[in-house]
């Protein structure tokens, strides 16, 4: 940025950098975290903060009535994350003040004071490893009064999970439930049976088998809590049915945890849309761009606007345009950096289509201070590109665009004066869809973020697509913070 030159701009590399960062989301965590733990001196605890490896952990609570899987679904999470299964049995087991007091009351029969159990969260949620690694509360809080004192300790989770299943579910499961005494791992007769013959032969009920009338009973007491624990963390809280396969339950369960909630930090979308000839890249770019003030860029129709501005840069690649011949990627790159790089890109944000076109020009862009923060792959199989192409036609007295099946010509006349693009016969249509997919392979694993969007539906349904992945933040990356 030039102090000198008014008005001041900033470079337009600087939201990309903030961006990938994370800075504003950095900035939110900082703030967020001193006003909810009030340290002594700020200053000193915004410093020993950014010295952790992450300061976004993992803080989830997992809700669920009995036997709905969520120890099983608690321990698995804490594999994929790093995080520490918290439970009230283990927190009991820390050798403290506090865990004998309220051992006294476990060992006389008697609840532990809330007040007392609230400290006893904190106590051990302070310690190094879930500071570090974050947490997975299992099956705390019970209740609505516990989860706002919770609150009002500062322990405020990100993403809350409940569990749920239909009542006889829950009985049928209770009933056939076995447990691993090597492991602690939980199994179902019928749900959820061990594919390993050994573990499988010394699978045990659990002690202290209930009845059924006392499950259901046990059942009704977690409903009684249930609406009140949704209210509190209806902000944050996924429900999931757990009365389909385990592996499908915890799939659904990963998938929000990685999620991220809206943001306030500034966004400038940076968009490449992908895809075959024929596939509505030029439609929903200009959807895209309509809807949300994004500035649309084609790179061929600004490569025949360069060369038809008479400009030094225009005079070097006209020969290649009136040729058919392929514009040097070089030239292609800064004319295409030119344009990224003005204001309107800047403060707006783009859309950019039909480049690039191989791995070669992806790295190149990549190489730039022009990165796309989104891509998609709008995807068609080879048939349906030839038919919407090979159909297309133009009134050269009206300039409308006709197709014969979707959108034919109202009037014999009109039909009759219709001209077809010869680069839109089948031959030609084949011989680009066979470039694209020379180069498609490539690009896709160079862009391993990129969304594939099915582009064989209404153009409306593609836009939505598109849009949803759009306005949504990207889901977390599983590191090893252990």
């Amino acid at each position: 940025m030039d102090a000198t030159a008014k008005p001041l701009r900033i470079p337009p590399d600087m939201d990309i950098y903030a961006e990938k960062h994370e800075i504003f989301d950095l900035i939110h965590t900082l703030v967020r975290n001193l006003v909810v733990d009030k340290p002594a001196d700020p200053i000193q605890y915004l410093i020993e903060m950014l010295k952790r490896e992450n300061t976004e952990v993992p803080k989830i609570v997992l809700l669920g009535p009995p036997a709905s899987g969520k120890s099983t679904i608690a321990k698995k999470l804490c594999e994929h994350t790093s995080a520490i299964h918290i439970t009230a049995s283990n927190i009991l087991k820390d050798d403290s003040d506090l865990t004998r007091a309220a051992q006294e009351y476990t060992e006389n029969n008697q609840e532990i004071p809330q007040e007392l159990w609230i400290k006893l969260i904190q106590q051990r949620l302070s310690k190094v490893d879930c500071v570090r690694r974050g947490w997975v509360l299992d099956a705390i809080p019970k209740t609505r009064e516990e989860a706002l004192c919770l609150q009002e300790a500062g322990i405020a989770p990100e993403h809350v999970v409940m569990l749920q299943a239909p009542d006889a579910v829950l009985i049928e499961r209770s009933l056939g439930k076995r447990i691993d005494p090597v492991t602690g791992d939980v199994y179902h007769l019928t749900f959820m049976w061990p594919d390993s013959l050994e573990v499988s032969q010394r699978l045990e009920r659990p002690q202290g088998l209930i009845s059924e009338e006392a499950i259901y009973h046990q059942v009704q007491a977690y409903h009684r809590e249930a609406h009140g624990l949704q209210h509190t963390y209806e902000s944050c809280l996924k429900i999931i049915d757990v009365d389909q396969p385990h592996v499908d339950v915890f799939a659904q369960v990963l998938t929000y945890i990685l999620s991220r909630h809206h943001s306030a930090a500034p966004h400038t979308p940076r968009i490449i849309l992908l895809g075959p000839p024929g596939s509505g890249k030029k439609l929903q770019a200009r959807l895209l761009s309509d809807k949300y003030n994004l500035v649309n860029i084609c790179c061929g129709e600004l490569l025949k606007a360069v060369a038809a501005d008479e400009s030094s840069m225009g005079e070097l690649i006209n020969p290649f345009l009136e040729s058919g011949r392929r514009v040097p990627d070089s030239m292609v790159l800064q004319i295409l950096t030119e344009r990224l790089s003005r204001l309107d890109c800047t403060m707006r944000g783009w859309i950019l289509h039909g480049f690039p076109k191989d791995l070669d020009q992806a790295e190149a862009l990549q190489e730039t201070k022009f990165r796309p923060s989104r891509v998609f792959f709008l995807e068609m199989t080879d048939d349906v590109a030839v038919e919407r192409l090979t159909l297309r036609a133009i009134d050269p007295v009206t300039g409308e665009g006709y197709h014969s099946l979707y959108k034919p010509a109202p009037s014999a006349e009109e039909h009759a004066r219709l001209r077809y693009n010869p680069k839109n016969s089948e031959t030609e249509v084949q011989n680009r869809l066979k470039d694209y997919w020379t180069h498609v392979s490539a690009l896709q694993a160079f862009y391993p973020q990129a969304v594939q969007v099915n582009a064989d539906q209404d153009p409306h349904t593609v836009f939505e697509c598109l849009e949803s992945r759009l306005v949504g933040r990207l889901p977390k990356v599983l590191t090893d913070r252990a």
